[in-house]
């Protein structure tokens, strides 16, 4: 079983400051929250490419149906994370 990768990303982003030219921190969030997203979906098109291919045993199965529930988990932090930052920085600029 694969463990979860973080959004490891941003963080390098932050402690590096290699981040593109007029990218905002929350723009870098949404970044890594992507590439975590994508390289979750990845492995659910693997593993729907071996069930499609034959290999349809319970323990396969099984494993989409844990990174399909892991997808769902990720997606709704993803969205959870960015939509709170972005409330967080449009109330600070309106106090300003």
């Amino acid at each position: 079983m694969t463990r979860l990768t973080s959004i490891s990303p941003l963080a390098a982003a932050q402690r590096t400051g290699d981040k593109p030219q007029g990218s905002s921190w929350l723009e870098a969030q949404a970044e890594a929250w992507g590439q975590t997203l994508d390289r979750q979906a990845s492995r659910i098109e693997n593993l729907s490419a071996q069930i499609s291919g034959g290999n349809d045993q319970p323990g396969v199965v099984t494993e989409l149906s844990a990174a399909a529930q892991v997808m769902t988990f990720l997606s709704s932090a993803a969205h959870t994370s960015v939509s709170s930052s972005g409330e967080a920085l449009k109330t600070l600029s309106q106090k300003s």
